[in-house]
């Protein structure tokens, strides 16, 4: 067991970032908790003291800098110096680009892309005097490939990942002790679809395969053990969709042009009417990180698995192989 540390996790009321909170929690952890809505906050800071750790909640809008100033702030005088920092806040519009207002696609990028760079702004504040210190970004596989009905969200994902780079290299330039690390995300049963933005006529759907949250928590906490490595895929889809981009981005062009619509809508459900663009959803529901689509998401992810443990596979594929080559070459002799 790893000592315990003092954690943030900004989008923590729900989600991806409410099940990191209880992972963290199973973990002993003491987690502050930043979000709008105090009433998922507070349940959240529920679940992570049932889990074993202690969670204090610290309402925040991540868009705005001087708010998370000052939550961080808040953090460091009642919990002690931060050790982690997780960003995981984002909200978003689901709409072809011309349907979406500008003032729609200025706060999406606010949350969703501000939101980190302001985080990490303030994490890195209080860090890089200490020279320690780890910095999780929960990305998307959607940081590498574009779809349709996401062009707000796909661009801040697309930006978060050039402005972590970014500040790594810069990181590794002073020499610095401070970590930075990205874990990209595949699709997730989260209230995510429930709760933002639709402009569509009918309710909006991951893109199958879908994953529980919980596989993208215990990602993310992996990452913040182990921020020795610059990137993390989840899931087979993440891993897919991220090399047949590289291999192959017209196809895929073509690929989506022809399906992505479809695939993000159900055939039965009409939109929720919930929007939490501008306010919080401020409810607590379906345990907390999960959305309505329980029945076809998954509970664990093998590449994850793989993903986590790269080294030991590959040693021991290469150990697998050279013993068969040794043995063939016996037999030849």
């Amino acid at each position: 067991m790893r000592p315990s540390r003092v954690v943030v996790v900004t989008g923590a009321s729900g989600g991806v970032g409410r099940a990191v909170a209880r992972e963290l929690g199973a973990h002993g952890d003491s987690v502050a908790l930043i979000a709008r809505g105090t009433t998922g906050l507070g349940a959240a800071a529920v679940d992570v003291g049932s889990a074993g750790g202690s969670g204090l909640v610290y309402p925040a809008d991540v868009a705005n800098y001087e708010e998370v100033r000052q939550a961080a702030q808040r953090i460091e005088d009642d919990l002690g110096p931060i050790d982690v920092w997780m960003n995981v806040a984002f909200s978003s519009v689901f709409a072809p680009f011309p349907e979406i207002t500008p003032e729609e696609f200025e706060r999406t990028t606010a949350v969703t892309y501000l939101g980190y760079v302001w985080g990490t702004k303030v994490a890195l504040e209080l860090m890089r005097p200490r020279g320690r210190g780890v910095i999780v970004q929960a990305g998307s596989a959607l940081a590498y490939r574009g779809i349709p009905l996401q062009s707000a969200y796909c661009g801040a994902k697309h930006a978060i990942k050039g402005f972590t780079e970014s500040v790594r290299t810069e990181l590794m330039a002073e020499g610095s002790g401070v970590r930075v690390t990205m874990v990209q995300l595949p699709a997730l049963n989260t209230p995510q679809f429930d709760w933002v933005l639709s402009h569509l006529r009918r309710h909006p759907q991951p893109v199958p395969p879908i994953y529980q949250p919980e596989v993208a928590a215990r990602a993310l906490v992996h990452a913040a053990d182990h921020p020795e490595r610059r990137e993390y895929w989840v899931g087979t889809s993440t891993a897919l969709t991220m090399l047949g981009q590289r291999i192959a981005p017209g196809l895929i062009d073509r690929y989506l042009a022809k399906t992505g619509k479809k695939a993000q809508v159900t055939t039965d459900q009409p939109p929720t009417g919930v929007a939490n663009l501008w306010e919080p959803a401020d409810e607590d529901h379906a345990y907390g990180a999960h959305g309505s689509f329980d029945a076809r998401a998954h509970g664990r992810s093998a590449q994850v698995w793989l993903s986590e443990h790269r080294r030991p596979v590959l040693v021991t594929l290469g150990a697998a192989a050279a013993g068969a080559l040794a043995t063939r070459a016996l037999r030849r002799t």
